[in-house]
């Protein structure tokens, strides 16, 4: 099977401006994403319903593309694995983020969920070779600190669900982490059908059991989130693939401030000053990490080489 399939396209060279952007604007169309899952839940929709729905959508707009492009071996992969391990992975963010939604506000759960970038800078050590220095080590503890600050364990207003974003932001690290080891060997679109194919593969048996047919105006909702998410990732896999995971991690916490006006002017809600603060850190510690990260590339790229990085 391995020598039928297409050889891997040369890797482009970074571009990170374009990387940026893509990144914000992915945050704005995931924190509309959200918003509407949020919506379904309220309307009494389980989240693995929601989730089995929105992958079955999606499969389905992506199946004329495929057919279309079949002469071009859209499926043709030598690390079929890979996009297994990213497809399970997606369907983890996003069903444990889902279930957040029904007991936590929208801007609570996207806060909690910032560790992301911490994780990816973590995570970017032992699977992508980079290299992480003291000061980064510390931003990371730090980025840490300010989770404890919106989480308030034992606190008052602590519940369970709190600890799910966590897990939302450690299962979205590692698939950001596989989307970055793909770069060069692998199209973005074949990247985008097999780890739809198999997150949706993954969810199906939980969707089946929790099955409702959707009223009419769960339909209009479900096609929104659906178009919003094939929007998303295919803009993420590109993004991905233009600059390293490290680079790009910090700018995920745009979407702290869509999930914010989003909260205030459609839900009504209002996050705490805790809340407010923690947040503040780990956008704090994400954006020194970024910043040491620029620190070290140049230094890289120096004629005369300097101390390890920090």
């Amino acid at each position: 099977m391995a020598s039928t399939v297409r050889p891997a396209p040369l890797a482009a060279p970074d571009r990170p401006g374009l990387a940026i952007g893509l990144v914000v604007t992915v945050t704005m169309v995931f924190v509309t994403m959200d918003a509407l899952a949020k919506v379904l839940t309220e309307t009494g929709m389980a989240p693995e319903s929601i989730m089995t729905f929105r992958y079955a959508i999606v499969l389905t707009a992506l199946a004329p593309w495929t057919v279309y492009h079949w002469k071009d071996r859209p499926l043709a992969t030598s690390r079929p694995w890979l996009h297994v391990a990213r497809g399970v992975l997606l369907i983890g963010t996003a069903t444990t983020f889902v279930y957040a939604l029904k007991y936590l506000p929208l801007e609570v759960a996207t806060a909690i969920g910032f560790a992301s970038p911490l994780y990816v800078t973590i995570l970017s050590v032992p699977f992508l070779g980079e290299k992480v220095g003291m000061r980064r080590w510390m931003a990371v503890v730090l980025g840490f600190g300010g989770v404890l600050l919106i989480l308030r364990p034992g606190g008052e207003n602590f519940h369970w669900a709190m600890l799910l974003p966590l897990v939302t932001s450690l299962c979205w690290a590692s698939s950001l982490i596989i989307t970055r080891a793909m770069r060069g060997t692998e199209r973005p679109m074949t990247v985008m059908i097999w780890s739809t194919g198999a997150g949706f593969l993954a969810i199906l048996p939980f969707g089946i059991v929790a099955f409702e047919p959707p009223t009419g105006e769960q339909w209009v909702y479900l096609i929104v989130v659906a178009a919003c998410n094939l929007a998303a990732q295919y803009l993420m896999i590109r993004a991905y693939m233009m600059a390293a995971a490290s680079i790009l991690a910090p700018f995920s916490y745009f979407t702290l401030l869509w999930a914010t006006l989003v909260g205030v002017f459609i839900f009504g809600s209002v996050p705490d000053w805790l809340t407010i603060i923690g947040a503040s850190v780990l956008a704090g510690s994400g954006l020194y990490v970024w910043h040491r990260e620029r620190m070290a590339v140049a230094k890289t790229a120096a004629p005369v080489s300097g101390s390890e990085p920090a």
